[in-house]
């Protein structure tokens, strides 16, 4: 029983350090969506300016090395935040779990 106690007690302090990151990660996300956008508009708006054609100023954009990484930042940044969600998920689950096996083992099952 103590063990399962102590378990417990293991998963709550991760769950508890888990939703800490994730209010980071999710800054980290949000900021990375705006570099990226800012960068973007910025890049859409010089390229319009110069005169290239409107159908092509999306693309050419998105295969600007500045832009592409600041892209690749943003996923990555949602992509570590999304994890960090699953992980939350997964630890409540595992405290579920962990809570019905201390009943269990409460009632002499």
């Amino acid at each position: 029983m103590q063990d399962l106690v102590t378990e417990l007690n293991i998963h709550r302090s991760n769950l508890n350090k888990a939703i800490k990151e994730l209010k980071e990660r999710g800054q980290a996300k949000a900021k990375a969506e705006r570099d990226y956008r800012v960068e973007l508009s910025k890049e859409i708006l010089k390229l319009r300016a110069e005169g290239m054609l409107v159908t092509i100023i999306s693309d050419v954009c998105r295969g600007n090395k500045k832009i592409a990484n600041l892209k690749m930042e943003r996923d990555i940044a949602e992509s570590l935040y999304e994890s960090n969600m699953q992980y939350i998920y997964s630890t409540k689950i595992n405290i579920e779990i962990v809570q019905k096996q201390i009943e269990a083992t409460m009632r002499g099952e």
